[in-house]
């Protein structure tokens, strides 16, 4: 018996998309790739599984959380765990032959292994866009502008972007603490927002009263613009000071695209996302309790494929962000035409009339029913062609 029950289990971290979810998804699926389209970015698929050794090892995805198996010429492979890197890998190989700007999205599922069952997914889709070849600021402004528009768009009312720059952070932990095991402690802290630990951290070390003040300080510089001329007194070298002035112009450009109302900055934000190389950010909404969508500046990466360009881009949760948007009708552009056996013609018919209209109709026989009314509650309406009569009706 138990051995049976299990035939019924899912994998770790594995869910079913049930009718009414597979709907509500795919509408949001469908306007996010018009307003991406709309704006100039070209769709591309890459294939499930990956090799290891190259996108595997590029992806930043801890090694316990990828899929492996081997091929039949023993050869490592993996389910993509993102889709930043096998875009880079393709962009490389193919694509960024004249060194100018691409612009490419893609929607796909990635797969990232679970230890226990904590609510997370194993398998998640994702809906996003890579900017290859300009490694300006206002590349980095396009691309969080239209993640701004796409969640107008799929209708979630309430979010904010939370925007920082990794080089910041990098730079103020380098000339403080002056080394990297340090910093990666500290970064850890920041990841998980786990601030009492940073801030324990921070006091149990040796340092002066002046420099425990300073990374203290960093949690506080949250807000507007005004955060960025307090964040430059924290800092001493030409890279901090660099990347605070990258803040303040990509500011300027969001300002234009007049999205600035939606974002907000926080220094201390960090990923485990390892190739971020500057501006990064994070996108939330008031129902959800992890980040719906990420992104950020990752001009390394495309060397590890051997072709350098600089790169920038954003990936969206879609199960989060369904999440975050709340419950929809989206039963309403189906119809069903119940029928009995002498009036079948008919109602093929008029079943086929309809579909070449576009509409979406269901066929079903009346002997078929159980029960009328729970079945009726499935659709927009119900046309009955019942009897030898001739007509319809619709109640």
């Amino acid at each position: 018996m138990a051995k049976r029950l299990f035939m019924f289990e899912k994998p770790l971290g594995m869910r079913d998309t049930l009718p009414f979810l597979y709907e509500l998804k795919k509408q949001v699926r469908s306007v996010m790739a018009e307003e991406i389209e709309r704006w100039g970015y070209e769709f591309i698929e890459t294939p499930t599984l990956e090799y290891y050794e190259t996108v595997g090892a590029a992806s930043a995805i801890a090694d316990h959380r990828l899929f492996k198996l081997l091929d039949q010429q023993g050869h490592t492979l993996v389910l993509r765990p993102d889709m930043t890197a096998p875009i880079a890998r393709v962009a490389a190989s193919r694509l960024y032959d004249d060194g100018n700007p691409l612009r490419l999205a893609y929607n796909a599922n990635v797969f990232r292994a679970q230890q226990r069952e904590g609510g997370r997914p194993a398998e998640f889709e994702q809906i996003g866009v890579e900017l290859v070849g300009d490694g300006t600021v206002t590349a980095d402004a396009e691309v969080i502008s239209l993640m701004v528009a796409l969640l107008k768009r799929a209708g979630l009312g309430r979010f904010s972007v939370a925007i920082g720059h990794i080089g910041y952070v990098n730079a103020l932990f380098l000339e403080i603490l002056g080394n990297e095991e340090r910093a990666s402690v500290l970064r850890r802290f920041l990841y998980e927002k786990n601030y009492v630990g940073y801030r324990e951290h921070v006091k149990s070390w040796p340092l002066s009263s002046i420099d425990q003040k300073r990374l203290l300080d960093l949690l506080s510089l949250r807000g507007g613009t005004d955060v960025i001329d307090e964040a430059k007194t924290l800092v001493t070298s030409d890279e901090g000071r660099r990347a605070a002035d990258e803040l303040s112009a990509l500011m300027a450009a969001l300002r234009t695209y007049g999205v600035a109302e939606a974002v907000k900055l926080d220094m201390a934000l960090v990923s485990h996302m390892s190739y971020y190389t500057g501006i990064l950010f994070d996108v939330y909404a008031e129902q959800v309790g992890f980040p719906i969508g990420n992104g950020g500046r990752y001009d390394d990466l495309l060397a590890k494929f051997s072709r350098p360009a600089p790169a920038t881009g954003f990936g969206l949760r879609v199960d989060r962000l369904i999440e975050a948007i709340g419950e929809t009708d989206v039963r309403g552009d189906i119809e069903c035409i119940v029928f009995s056996q002498e009036r079948l013609a008919e109602a093929v018919e008029l079943a086929e009339a309809k579909r070449a209209e576009g509409q979406r109709v269901v066929l079903q026989h009346i002997a078929g029913i159980r029960d009328i009314d729970a079945y009726s509650q499935r659709y927009r309406s119900i046309v009955y062609l019942l009897g030898r009569g001739g007509g319809h009706n619709e109640p």
